[in-house]
């Protein structure tokens, strides 16, 4: 396939039911909320959940957390320097970042900056941007979020101890009740046309969206608790869009079915689509 040549817009809805989205290390990993309780996952989680993905498709991916590396580098230099070679030895940046784009598909759809101390302090080191085409948001919830909290302690000593003493206390576990959270995302041609996005990129993207929460479950998201209920994915009929994103992303709306009622499930919400002239949407529901 082509390099994208049509503009994308995309909005998920995702359903959290007694699981932590997304923890604050600022506030003891409790579940993020802003000043008017509404729950938020920050941009940079669900990226890292798309690239997990990505990975679980067989597509190469630069940024690899600790726990998922799959080509054995310890670190971000290590792994661009012997994929990609020194970066000095490339006559100009663009030739490094077109290679960068080449190989790594998180690379071409996010961006990167790719940053390198020289050894040698008589010489600067080297800094490369590249500017990815995927933009997303961060992901807030529809309602205020109920955020609770369970004290948690160890059923083993850790240590051995002649004292006889009792199992420790851990800490604190937090988690939402209940939260729809609403996620938009675009894809622009022009930057695309830059990292060579393609067409089948694009396609691996929607399905990374729609299977976000494959292989992610762990203590703070037990299997089942997070949930992709639907994405609606908008292609436009030109590079620059039929629309601006955000009149596309307001098109899209979750309402309670009863204002006063606290939300307990996704049935308690109504999700409804504003018609724009000439563009329909591929509605799809989560895995």
């Amino acid at each position: 396939m082509g390099i994208l040549q049509n503009k994308i817009d995309f909005v998920a809805f995702i359903a959290v039911t007694m699981a932590n989205p997304n923890g604050d290390p600022l506030s003891g990993n409790s579940p993020r909320s802003d000043y008017n309780g509404l729950g938020e996952i920050s941009d940079v989680c669900i990226k890292r959940k798309l690239r997990n993905r990505m990975q679980d498709l067989g597509q190469a991916v630069f940024v690899q957390s600790a726990g998922r590396c799959d080509d054995g580098y310890g670190s971000l230099s290590e792994r661009a320097s012997d994929v990609l070679g020194k970066a000095k030895e490339f006559k100009d940046s663009d030739a490094y970042a077109q290679r960068a784009c080449e190989t790594w598909l998180d690379v071409r759809s996010f961006g990167q900056v790719f940053a390198f101390k020289d050894k040698n302090k008589e010489t600067k080191g080297i800094s490369i941007g590249v500017r990815g085409p995927v933009s997303i948001h961060q992901g807030v919830s529809l309602s205020p979020v109920q955020v609770e909290d369970m004290q948690i302690t160890k059923s083993v000593n850790g240590e051995s101890s002649d004292k006889g003493r009792s199992s420790d206390t851990m800490g604190m576990k937090h988690f939402v009740r209940f939260g729809l959270y609403k996620i938009k995302g675009s894809i622009n041609v022009q930057l695309a046309e830059r990292t060579g996005f393609t067409e089948e990129d694009a396609d691996i993207l929607k399905e990374c969206l729609r299977t976000l929460f494959v292989n992610d479950a762990s203590s703070a998201r037990p299997e089942g608790s997070m949930e992709v209920v639907k994405l609606y994915w908008f292609r436009h009929n030109c590079k620059d869009g039929q629309y601006s994103s955000a009149k596309v992303h307001r098109s899209v709306q979750a309402v309670l079915a009863d204002p006063d009622a606290l939300p307990a499930r996704t049935e308690d919400y109504r999700i409804t689509l504003e018609p724009l002239d000439g563009l329909e949407p591929e509605i799809l529901d989560g895995i």
